[in-house]
């Protein structure tokens, strides 16, 4: 049967990594490279075993059997093909599932490299990863497995993988459907986004581990693992903007972000992670912050698998995350000893991991990446600290205290505020040594701009403090970002002679990680513009309202015009709503918020109906109604100004993303010490 097929896929590839992972320590420790070649074949066949066994799952997805209860759990009848399919990671077992399977596409697609100038790296990679994949396919063997059936026993019904004692397979002839929440088409995206991002900073952590263990102080692991690395950031930085966009769409709060503890859970990995990136590039240039380096990985995969934690243990209220389980124990021990291991290993070496080059300017570009460093960690700790704040309360008070959106933004503010100056002023100091006079030189025209555009907010009747400062900031980097893009390419056209278009694009293509990092910066501006216009300047109203009447906000004026209520051929409810929507007297837009509730899981899900444009969004959510439309329905309206710069800047983000992590041949040489003996360097 497919389920005993998939299931036993599964099994196979828990053996075989406990295997693989055993087998590659032993041929470390004795110098056998054939083992070491055994275990890395065997990193190479999880992949298509797991394949076999999420196949297998979709299948019976797609297929409605019913009779396994975790396809009863997520689906239903009435669900189109597509969201059958993605239903795989719409539960706790499936996700798990999907989650290790990623797993061992990164692992088999790092196995494939060549490793002939790294071959002492390679054993303790496997350990790693293949050590990573076992836990959570263990999760889904003993905890949480997708296979399991019903069966209807004397004593009532049973989930088992296989048949109890005088039981009959009971086949029930409809599920449950998937959450109303998750049937966003955004959410179709979200969650295979963050879950590339999670497994893709194994693949990092995983090096840095193999270089602690070898010895390797060199920035060697670092260069393997800069695309790596790279990618990892971009799908975890896609699945943030998806899930933003997600909870602007469906959740009916008018708002993107919450400050919800899985929000921030998977917000924590993508702090250090981009700390991590900044700060690799002072190791390969300078040879300096080894060992923040090596502490910010680890920082990082203890974070990917914090975060998962939260989301599938039940211990944090969430509308993110899965029903209470038993895995929490297992997740909490496993980050638990991988931390230890990790922070043993790296104190080991933390004497080979000091720098002979000393930081000899407090303004110079390295001193300037290490303030950044220390920013982002700030933040992570105020993240960290407010995610745990409810579990350490419970355990001394027996009450479970949260802490809401005021205590973030109010202890995160002045940090983002921060990094924004850093921004605009890091790429204009000189390493090694800069003082105030030569940045100040290099700063001026820059700052000339930003001072104009913040003079004309103020003549424009901009008044608060805050946005004064958000807005100068972001003038600020704008002008620094496009002044680099000028000078180079000004530079370029005097000594070649091209065009100024064709010397911008060649000298892009020169140098991408470079340019890449400040086209980044120009999305992180535009979508901090929408962070501001949304944050400082939203406003909202409620009202009830009878058939004709309106509802005023600002320059906005909604009219109520219509309701119909109906029922859909895929098991909805639906109230629907026609408003129009004039601003200053003058017909704009008509909108149809809506209220969907689904027969199956008997839950609702509200639609709102949003008029867009750049400059800003009217944001209408039908809140409740009378059964006869003179009567009156309820609204809720929100004017949220400059909220598509955000989305717009996540574009731009991901593009400058994607020129970074382009790849190109990798000019460095052999170091030295890969030249020893092979796996000579296991010894320490």
């Amino acid at each position: 049967m497919i389920t005993n097929l998939g299931f036993g896929a599964i099994l196979i590839t828990f053996l075989i990594s406990l295997y693989g992972a055993g087998a590659a320590a032993y041929g470390a420790s004795k110098k056998a490279q054939e083992w070491i070649e055994s275990a890395r074949l065997a990193m190479l066949l999880t992949f298509p075993l797991l394949t076999l066994s999420a196949l297998a799952l979709i299948y019976l997805l797609v297929n409605g059997h019913y009779e396994v209860a975790f396809v009863t759990s997520v689906t239903s009848n009435s669900m189109p093909l597509y969201l059958r399919v993605t239903a795989l990671w719409g539960g706790q077992a499936g996700s798990l599932v999907f989650w290790s399977w990623l797993m061992s596409a990164f692992a088999s697609a790092v196995t494939l490299r060549r490793w002939d100038r790294d071959r002492e790296f390679l054993p303790w990679v496997i350990v790693v990863s293949l050590v990573t994949l076992a836990f959570f396919l263990a999760l889904v063997i003993f905890f949480e497995n997708p296979f399991e059936r019903y069966w209807q026993t004397p004593s009532g019904v049973v989930a088992a993988m296989f048949q109890p004692a005088s039981s009959t397979l009971l086949v029930p002839p409809d599920g449950n459907g998937l959450n109303p929440l998750l049937r966003h088409p955004g959410m179709t995206l979200h969650p295979p986004m963050l879950y590339l991002g999670f497994v893709g900073f194994v693949i990092p952590y995983a090096f840095a581990i193999a270089a602690l263990v070898t010895g390797r102080t060199d920035d060697r692991w670092i260069r393997l693992t800069r695309r790596w690395t790279l990618i990892a950031w971009l799908f975890l930085s896609l699945g943030l903007i998806l899930g933003g966009r997600w909870a602007y769409d469906v959740l009916g709060w008018g708002g993107y972000w919450a400050w919800d503890p899985v929000e921030i859970a998977a917000f924590m990995p993508w702090l250090t992670g981009t700390a991590f990136l900044h700060s690799v590039m002072i190791q390969e240039k300078r040879g300096m912050l080894k060992h923040w380096n090596m502490a910010l990985i680890i920082l990082t995969y203890c974070l990917v698998i914090f975060g998962t934690f939260l989301t599938r243990s039940g211990v944090l209220s969430s509308v993110h995350s899965f029903a209470q389980s038993a895995i929490g124990p297992m997740f909490f021990g496993f980050i638990g000893i991988t931390f230890i291991i990790s922070l043993a290993l790296l104190l080991r070496r933390w004497d080979e991991l000091k720098s002979g080059v000393e930081m000899t300017s407090l303004l110079s570009r390295e001193a300037l990446f290490l303030l950044n460093n220390l920013l982002f960690l700030g933040i992570m700790v105020v993240c960290f600290w407010g995610v745990i704040f409810p579990l350490i309360s419970e355990l001394v008070t027996g009450q479970k205290v949260t802490v809401g959106p005021p205590f973030y933004e109010r202890a995160t503010g002045p940090l983002f505020a921060g990094l924004l100056l850093l921004m605009g002023v890091a790429p204009l100091a000189a390493w090694r040594h800069s003082t105030a006079k030569t940045l100040g030189r290099a700063m001026w025209k820059p700052g000339l701009f930003s001072i104009a555009v913040l003079l004309a907010l103020v003549a424009a009747g901009v008044r608060s403090a805050a946005a004064l400062l958000g807005f100068w900031l972001t003038a600020f980097v704008t002008s620094v970002t496009v002044y680099e893009f000028w000078r180079g390419a000004l530079a370029r056209h005097r000594r070649s002679g091209e065009s100024l278009p064709v010397a911008l694009a060649r000298l892009s293509a020169r140098n991408r990680r470079r340019y890449g990092g400040y086209i980044i910066h120009l999305g992180v501006v535009l979508m901090a513009v929408g962070i501001i216009g949304i944050e400082l300047f939203q406003t909202e109203t409620q009202g009830t309202i009878g058939q004709g009447e309106s509802i005023t906000l600002g320059e906005y004026t909604m009219t109520y015009d219509d309701l119909a209520i109906f029922d859909t051929d895929d098991g909805r409810n639906v109230a629907r709503s026609v408003v129009s929507v004039y601003k200053n007297g003058r017909f704009v837009s008509e909108l149809y918020p809506r209220r969907d509730f689904y027969y199956e899981s008997q839950q609702p899900m509200t639609i709102p109906g949003v008029r867009s444009t750049m400059e800003d969004d009217f944001y209408v959510l039908l809140v409740d109604w009378q059964p006869i439309t003179s009567q009156g329905a309820t609204f809720k309206v929100y004017h949220n100004p400059l909220v598509n710069w955000l989305w717009m800047g996540g574009f731009v983000f991901i593009f400058g993303t994607l020129i970074a992590a382009w790849p190109d041949k990798d000019p460095e040489v052999v170091p030295a010490r890969a030249k020893r003996p092979v796996y000579a360097s296991a010894e320490g």
